[in-house]
């Protein structure tokens, strides 16, 4: 079974991910493969390259190949995405100051690069 995790609640990156699914993807127990995690709000700092949960969720991104996103504009508006408001979702905007691997985009890039893993995406999980 493939998932997306789509982590929008206040704070879900810090405990949903950060003390549940990586420490499970780490220990290879998370019983489903996860082909995509996108990030809303203030859980895109999550993936900021000196934050403690990116660096793991770098490895583990990079190991499984998930991709890995972050709403341009909620990047954009905290300093982790280069480019304009206007650009918003385009996929014009890059990742300033990001973990290895970590894009920035909005729903079509998101759909684009979903439709073009090579994965079928059984469930999208919003946390």
């Amino acid at each position: 079974m493939n998932v997306a995790y789509i982590f929008r609640t206040n704070m879900s990156a810090v405990y949903q991910l950060g003390t549940m699914i990586l420490p499970q993807l780490e220990k290879n127990i998370h019983g489903v493969n996860v082909v995509a995690m996108f990030f809303f709000d203030d859980n895109v700092y999550t993936l900021e390259k000196n934050n403690q949960i990116g660096k793991r969720l770098e490895k583990i991104a990079e190991k499984n190949k998930i991709l890995v996103m972050a709403c341009d504009q909620c990047a954009l508006r905290r300093g982790l995405a280069e480019g304009s408001f206007d650009m918003c979702g385009t996929g014009s905007l890059r990742p300033k100051n990001m973990i290895k691997g970590a894009k920035v985009g909005c729903f079509p890039q998101l759909y684009s690069e979903l439709s073009n893993c090579g994965k079928t995406v059984n469930y999208v999980i919003t946390l």
